[in-house]
This record gives C-alpha cells, sequence and structure tokens, in this order.
C-alpha cells in the first residue's frame, strides 16, 4: 500500500526537526539570533549543518509534491529559524530544483521572511528556474523587478547569480532599471552585487553600464570592485 505526498511530508518533516534538535547547540544559538538580528530563535545548529540535515532527511524521496508539501510545513509551523533555513534546503533537493510548481512557494518564503539570508537563499532557486524555463522566468523577474516588497525587488536582482557565460544581460538590466533611484540600503547592494558578479565573464559590459547609468555610491563601489 502506498502512501500519499500528506503522510510522506509529515514523515519529512518529523525527520528534520529531529535531526536539527539532536545537532542543537543552545551556546552558539544567541549568538546566531542576534547576527541575524532574528525575532524567531535559533537552535544553534550551523547553516552548512541544517542544510546537510534537510538532504539527509530527503535521501530517497523523488517526489517534488513530497518535497514542496513538507517545505511549506516546516516554513508555516517554524518555531525555530533552522527550520526556515530546512524548507528552504528541501527546495533545492532533485526533482524540486528546478520544478516552476515551487514558485508560488519561493514567492510566500520571501515575503514572509523579509529579510536577506532568506532571500538570497531563494535567489538560487530562481536561477535553476532561469536555465531551465528563461521566457517564463525571465517574465516573472521583470514583475518582481516593480513589486511594492523590496524582498521581491532584491530576489529579481539576484537572480541570476551564478549563471556566469549563461547569464541574461537584457534582464539584469531590465530588473535593475526600475531600482536605480531606490535609496535602500538592500536593494542598492543588490545591485552592486549582480553588477559584480556578472564582472567576472563580461568586464566590458559592467563598465559600460556603470558609464552609462547613474548607480548609486555604493552600487558603483560593489559593481567595479574587482575592475
Amino acid at each position: 500500500m502506498s502512501t500519499g505526498p500528506s503522510v510522506d511530508a509529515a514523515r519529512l518533516v518529523a525527520a528534520v526537526r529531529s535531526a536539527l534538535c539532536a545537532a542543537a547547540d543552545p551556546a552558539r544559538a544567541p549568538g546566531q539570533q542576534a547576527y541575524m538580528k532574528s525575532a524567531m530563535p535559533f537552535l544553534g545548529v550551523p547553516v552548512p549543518a541544517t542544510r546537510r540535515v534537510a538532504r539527509t532527511a530527503a535521501r530517497g524521496v523523488t517526489d517534488a509534491g513530497t518535497l514542496h508539501a513538507a517545505a511549506r510545513r516546516l516554513w508555516d509551523e517554524a518555531e525555530h529559524r533552522e527550520e526556515w533555513y530546512a524548507a528552504m534546503a528541501l527546495l533545492a533537493v532533485r526533482p524540486a530544483d528546478g520544478d516552476p510548481a515551487g514558485i508560488p512557494l519561493v514567492e510566500h518564503m520571501v515575503r514572509a521572511g523579509r529579510w536577506w539570508d532568506v532571500t538570497d537563499e531563494l535567489a538560487h532557486r530562481v536561477a535553476a528556474l532561469h536555465d531551465r524555463y528563461p521566457v517564463e522566468t525571465a517574465a516573472l523577474a521583470r514583475a518582481w523587478s516593480v513589486d511594492d516588497d523590496r524582498w521581491m525587488r532584491r530576489l529579481a536582482i539576484i537572480s541570476q547569480l551564478g549563471r556566469r557565460d549563461r547569464l541574461d544581460a537584457v534582464l539584469l538590466a531590465d530588473v535593475i532599471a526600475p531600482n536605480l533611484a531606490d535609496r535602500d540600503f538592500f536593494i542598492r547592494k543588490a545591485i552592486g552585487w549582480a553588477l559584480r558578479e556578472h564582472a567576472r565573464v563580461a568586464p566590458d559590459w559592467v563598465r559600460a553600464y556603470a558609464s552609462a547609468h547613474p548607480l548609486s555610491p555604493l552600487s558603483r563601489r560593489e559593481a567595479l570592485k574587482r575592475l
């Protein structure tokens, strides 16, 4: 008799929680919480270890729906921030990684999390979608770039990190354009970061872009840091 996704997801959530509790370090937790300025407490598990917990618990899971359901439950019921990190890590497990069905969950996490650790981690999930569904994901990124939520705008700007020579420079320029005048630190930092990363493979393009556009001092400094 086969089990349904909801049952499998519940078992996966229980396995993740159990492993996180076993790995908890109460002495480390307050420092993590203070560093992240988090209202939610920590267990004291390092982020790399939290990712390993999620990958290990998900070993053998072959259904993206189960991974999505477990991630949503971990996220929505989280009592410690590591549960958020584990939920995001589940979205990086195949077959969830690169599955467009996970886009609403990515949006939900970014809008609910409202901080750089969440947004920056989930940008990698969008990058995987750019590779598999470039037209559809580019349209999403352009829509996010004008969203009222600054974290969605940051997500759009950094959504191509790691793509190197696969990066769509036209898309990068398009998602930066509506945010050039934004005075928010996290937006300006994202612009500079995205341009700096693209400069690794297209330095002349980044120099030309910086010369032709009114970048903030922070964005310009970050963009040209290695040029």
